[in-house]
This record gives C-alpha cells, sequence and structure tokens, in this order.
C-alpha cells in the first residue's frame, strides 16, 4: 500500500511509475481538471498512459450522495461539525453569507492549489450583511426572528457549520432563549460583543459613541447562555471590543481571561488598523497563559495576513465577514449603470454569470 498524502497524484507516480492510470472521467471538468493535467505531465515523462472510463450516472450512487447530503445538514450532525473542525485542522475558515445563494458559494467553491483541494470550512452569518441585504441599518433593526430566517434558508441548501453573529447577544433574559433556538437549529456558535446600547458598527471605532459593557454584566450573560445549552456541542464565543475602542491590551486581556472563565468557548479580538500588530501581540500573551481556548478574528482591516500566518500565531478561526456583499453590489451596481447607459442589456451580459452556471450551482432536491 502507498500513502498517498495529496490530492495530486505526482509523488506516487514518480515513485511506482506505474505503466497505466485508471481514473473516471469526472475529472475532465470542474477543480480536478489540473489534477489531470498534473498525470498526463507526469506519464508523459517516461511513456505511461492514462485510461479514462466514464463515470457512472447509477441512480444509486446519486442516492447515496443525496442521503450523505440531507445526514450533513441534519441539525445534530451540523451543530458539532466546528468542534470537529478545530480538533482537526487550524485555522478553519468561514465566509461571510447572507442567503440561501450565498451559502451555496462559500458551500461549494473549490480551488486545486499545491497539490491539495481547498475549500471554506462553513459560513458566517452577519448581522452587518443581513441588514444591508435589506437594505437597512446596522442598528440591531432586523430583528432576531428574519434572522432566523436567513439562517433557515442558508441550512435548507447547504451542510456546513454556521456561526452566527449575535451582536450584543440583546438581554441576558433574551439571550437565553436565542441560545436554546440556535442549538436546536443546528446553529454551531454564536459570536456576542462586549458592548451595550444602540448597535454602532465596529468599525468606526471612536468616530461615533459606543459603550463598552462591563465585565461582570458580560461574564453574566455568557454564563447564563452556557447554562440555557442543552448539548455540548454549541459555542458562545465573546467578541472583545477594548482595540476597536482603544482601551489598551490590558483591558482585552484581562476581559478575555474572565470571560474564559465565565465559560466562553472562544475569544474573538477585533481591531480596525491595516498593521495586525496588536492582534499579533494579544495572541502571544493570550496564548502565554491558555494554551486552548479558541482565538478568532476578522480581518477585514488588516486583510494582508494570510492563513498561514494566523495559525503561526495560534489563531484558530478566520472569518472573511463582509466579502460577498462587498463584491456584489459594485457589480450589480455596474451592470445596472450598463443597461441605463446603453438602453439595452448587451453591454451588460460580459459582466454576468449564465443562467445556466447559476442553476448547475442550485441543488435539484433541498
Amino acid at each position: 500500500m502507498i500513502e498517498q498524502k495529496q490530492l495530486d497524484y505526482t509523488d506516487v507516480l514518480r515513485q511506482l511509475k506505474p505503466d497505466y492510470v485508471v481514473h473516471g472521467d469526472d475529472w475532465r471538468t470542474g477543480f480536478q481538471v489540473p489534477v489531470r493535467e498534473a498525470v498526463l505531465r507526469e506519464l508523459a515523462v517516461y511513456g505511461g498512459k492514462l485510461v479514462e472510463f466514464p463515470y457512472s450516472k447509477d441512480e444509486k450512487y446519486d442516492e447515496l450522495d443525496r442521503r450523505t447530503r440531507l445526514q450533513l445538514a441534519m441539525p445534530d450532525h451540523r451543530r458539532g461539525r466546528l468542534r470537529r473542525l478545530l480538533a482537526m485542522k487550524q485555522p478553519v475558515t468561514f465566509l461571510e453569507a447572507h442567503s440561501g445563494i450565498t451559502g451555496l458559494i462559500a458551500e461549494k467553491t473549490t480551488i486545486y492549489q499545491d497539490g491539495k483541494a481547498h475549500q471554506f470550512d462553513g459560513m458566517w452569518v452577519s448581522s452587518l450583511c443581513d441588514s444591508t441585504a435589506k437594505g437597512k441599518p446596522d442598528i440591531e433593526l432586523v430583528d432576531m426572528s428574519s434572522r432566523l430566517r436567513t439562517i433557515d434558508d442558508i441550512m435548507e441548501v447547504t451542510t456546513k457549520p454556521i456561526i452566527l453573529d449575535g451582536d450584543t447577544g440583546g438581554l441576558t433574559e433574551h439571550f437565553v432563549y436565542t441560545v436554546r433556538t440556535l442549538e436546536r437549529m443546528g446553529v454551531s456558535a454564536v459570536i456576542i460583543e462586549d458592548k451595550t446600547g444602540l448597535k454602532k458598527n465596529s468599525l468606526f471605532g471612536t468616530e461615533v459613541e459606543q459603550t463598552q459593557d462591563s465585565i461582570e454584566n458580560f461574564s453574566a450573560k455568557i454564563a447564563a447562555g452556557k447554562r440555557a445549552q442543552r448539548t455540548r456541542d454549541f459555542m458562545i464565543i465573546a467578541r472583545i471590543e477594548s482595540l476597536i475602542l482603544e482601551r489598551g491590551m490590558e483591558d482585552a486581556l484581562t476581559r478575555a481571561f474572565a470571560f474564559v472563565a465565565a465559560g466562553a468557548d472562544g475569544i474573538m479580538i477585533h481591531s480596525r488598523k491595516k498593521d495586525p500588530a496588536e492582534i499579533f501581540e494579544f495572541a502571544e500573551k493570550f496564548r502565554a497563559v491558555d494554551k486552548t481556548t479558541p482565538i478568532v478574528v476578522v480581518p477585514t482591516s488588516f486583510n494582508t495576513v494570510t492563513e498561514e500566518e494566523f495559525a503561526a500565531r495560534g489563531i484558530n478561526i478566520v472569518i472573511y465577514a463582509n466579502q460577498l456583499t462587498r463584491s456584489g453590489f459594485p457589480a450589480m451596481q455596474k451592470a445596472a449603470t450598463a443597461i441605463l447607459e446603453n438602453h439595452r442589456a448587451k453591454e451588460a451580459d460580459d459582466m454576468c454569470m449564465s443562467i445556466k452556471e447559476i442553476l448547475t450551482l442550485i441543488p435539484d432536491e433541498v
């Protein structure tokens, strides 16, 4: 038996130099095309041959795949997948989704790179993007019932774990019911921030008035949420705004250790600076005391840092929090402008994905 450590077959082919490589013809399209091309190049070096068989279209295999997806989508299976991912790899990556179709993009987008297939590990349901998709301001105007409908739309067509942006969590008495609802739905985690009052986006920092909750009050909210849980799978992650509000590193660390002591399953540290130095400093000082509690970052501002660099700093979860929303709106505006300027749709076609491609993204059955 030969161990194949990567999706790429090159190392195995160089070791064995087989006369024939037999494979299904399904890799002629999709993300495996570069894998096939690499095999053909390697076979050409020593005269090996590729033999391809038509990929089976047996309905039994389609049914097996459908059942597997249904199983993965069930709340009890989906809920615990974030914890399992954290035990297997670092970092795990989440992409913003605010609808069923953006959930499908987050779930299905795959690239082949460095001998491996790469995908996002799950979806982040952002209050900013959810509000924006509904044309409403990001001030917690979209209530939790509407947020839950968005989650349900995404869950209906996807299987990967979901983390919800829970803003402040609201009143503690309300938060415990939110936790139970999310847990029952199969959401893996909720992230709540240590602020009070009318919600203002963190990226405004000190430009607008923002009030940070006391350590005691926020710790009590976390503890109440943990007591409300029915399973061990669900995670409550505390988001610390001290660096955003320029309260200093010591305040951020003090809060982090207090929130972990109150039961938080992870710590999200946020910054609006392009330089990641304060994020790295926090991670280093937090890890000097706490080796295991997951650290979450949202690199919207400090977006030059790679996932590998985050992993080297002991960071476990990287959330790309708003890129689908921010890329989608300019594209739609550009298409709308082109139609107005030209009094027809022809010029906008080059900006558009074909309807056929869109339909292939959407599953026939949900």
